[in-house]
């Protein structure tokens, strides 16, 4: 069963987690410009929905978005692409008034059983060096350092650490 076919709920949590639609990208790209991240805007989260990867771009849902019509339903997503035997993540991002509660956490544990279900065995990630608040997060999930990228980023210039995890460890590890 995909990520397409189910709805996925943290028990006690409320958060739902379930496949992006084109309908999210608004939320989705004001979430990207809150967080700080290298800047993709809606064509490319839009063109991404369109190809073949779209099952690895998910959402999670806000409680209160179940209960009436609010106009911030999404608290957070992520965002991957399999190629070349890897899982590639290359966003995850969380609103600020949902963080700290494990949506990012949650989040990435999907991605990652997605990409064991596809067959990949190693996933990967590139962050800005100096984005303490996200090496924790991927420290807690499992992933190591095992590059550094000078200059990778630019507005501002910084170094990219280069993060990976085998993903059989990862899952065995997260239960």
């Amino acid at each position: 069963m995909s990520i397409t076919e189910r709805f996925l709920e943290k028990p006690g949590s409320g958060f739902a987690i379930s496949r992006m639609t084109e309908h999210d990208l608004l939320e989705v790209v004001e979430i990207e410009e809150q967080s700080g991240l290298s800047r993709w805007g809606w064509a490319a989260y839009y063109a991404e929905l369109q190809g073949s990867n779209r099952d690895l771009m998910l959402v999670a849902r806000a409680p209160e978005s179940k209960l009436s019509r609010v106009s911030q339903t999404l608290a957070g997503y992520v965002v991957a692409r399999v190629g070349a035997d890897e899982l590639h993540i290359n966003n995850v991002a969380v609103r600020e008034k949902y963080r700290r509660q494990g949506i990012g956490v949650d989040l990435l544990e999907r991605i990652l059983e997605e990409g064991r279900r596809l067959g990949v065995k190693t996933a990967f990630l590139e962050l800005r060096a100096g984005n303490s608040v996200a090496l924790y997060l991927y420290e807690r999930c499992g992933f190591r350092i095992t590059a550094r990228r000078k200059k990778y980023y630019s507005e501002p210039p910084e170094d990219a650490l280069v993060m990976t995890i085998q993903l059989r460890e990862t899952l065995d590890s997260l239960r």
